[in-house]
């Protein structure tokens, strides 16, 4: 087999940036596409003369492809998920994994013990500032962590962006806002960069700056290993918005902020520093770097064709669907926090908050009309 016979399940928004980078791509060819709206798939499967399903299960049974690429409405990233392994298919998954911990290690569940490939759509990983971010971190330059800020509001959303779907910042068809649509792979690359926090204080504001029924708007506060603290701020209801991310540590700062990494080195460690310096206010000396990157790396086509350089040649993954759990308990952790009004430790308990998120679709009352629509580029506004 020298190239991926893919199956596309969900052919809104992010379904189409998939169709429009296959067509360029060697490793992979499009196999089937799927979509619960009969017009889509028809003129989908039209388009690329490949056959066209409105059931994910009917394409499945056919065992028409390889693997199956998922970018439906978030609930079903588990269902569909669980069963392409279970009829022997590889997955590659959009963000989120699932839309809580429970069901992320559902879906974990049902890929352990195959021999079947399972990525994550994580494409900011394939950006070089933030790989060089990773490398720095992993390589010590910052010593012991400090402190972690990151403030991502550029995730600008009107009201017509909401009304678009149905199923758009609704307990039932979402299962959250910011935090479960826009900025998992914020999220992502907190966790992956920094590691996971001990105990998380979340503020939510639930339809602070729009008229739905989720949040629009996180404070989240982090405890770390080793004293650190951490902040992440985001909102969908500010503009024009900031996008800082900024770690310090006992060897220096780190701060990305508008395409470029800013790197303060210590010359004497902090701690050491402040322990031995005879003056009053004296601050350890600095030398600074900065790097620049020319592009923000391959993005989504990267990681599909490492997801089928995974199939085809074994190659190690990029983002491995099971790290997806991080970003979802990080994300489910500052809801719930806020929800229930108190810090939760991490990991979180997982049932605790499904529980909590069934209560919530259960008692709504919120009624909106909508309309789908599916020309709108959901990954440009990406800070």
């Amino acid at each position: 087999m020298d190239r991926v016979r893919l199956g596309l399940v969900g052919l809104g928004n992010i379904g189409t940036l998939h169709l429009r980078n296959i067509e360029h791509m060697d490793v992979v060819e499009l196999a089937a596409v799927c979509d619960i709206i009969p017009e889509k798939a028809k003129a989908v499967s039209e388009r690329y003369n490949c056959p066209g399903y409105t059931d994910s299960d009917a394409m499945l049974a056919d065992h028409v492809c390889d693997a199956v690429l998922i970018g439906t409405p978030h609930y079903f990233h588990t269902t569909i998920g669980i069963a392409a392994f279970e009829s022997g298919h590889h997955v590659l998954v959009e963000k989120p994994i699932s839309v809580h911990k429970a069901d992320c290690e559902r879906l974990i569940a049902a890929h352990e013990g195959t021999d079947l490939v399972f990525g994550a759509m994580f494409n900011q990983r394939t950006d070089p500032s933030y790989l060089k971010i990773k490398q720095l971190v992993d390589d010590g330059e910052l010593g012991q962590f400090l402190r972690i800020n990151w403030i991502i509001t550029t995730w600008f959303r009107t009201q017509a962006y909401y009304d678009s779907g149905g199923w758009r910042a609704t307990w039932a068809g979402e299962g959250g806002g910011v935090l479960l649509n826009q900025c998992p792979h914020n999220l992502d690359l907190l966790q992956w960069i920094c590691g996971m926090p001990t105990v998380v204080h979340g503020f939510c504001g639930i339809g602070k700056r729009h008229t739905i029924e989720v949040e629009d708007e996180v404070t989240a506060y982090m405890e770390y290993p080793g004293g650190c603290t951490g902040v992440f701020i985001t909102t969908t209801g500010e503009a024009p918005g900031t996008n800082r991310f900024e770690i310090a540590g006992d060897k220096g700062k780190l701060v990305y902020e508008g395409g470029t990494i800013t790197l303060t080195r210590n010359k004497v460690p902090a701690g050491e520093f402040l322990r031995t310096s005879p003056e009053s206010f004296a601050r350890p000396p600095t030398l600074v770097e900065t790097f620049t990157f020319e592009d923000q790396g391959r993005q989504h086509t990267g990681i599909l064709e490492n997801f089928c350089d995974a199939i085809l040649t074994g190659a190690p993954l990029l983002a491995p669907g099971e790290e997806g759990i991080h970003s979802v308990e990080l994300g489910n952790a500052m809801l719930y926090s806020s929800l229930i009004g108190r810090p939760v430790p991490v990991p979180i308990d997982g049932a605790a908050y499904e529980s909590k998120l069934r209560e919530l679709v259960a008692g709504s009352s919120f009624v909106k009309e909508a309309t789908e629509r599916t020309e709108t580029d959901m990954g440009k506004s990406f800070g």
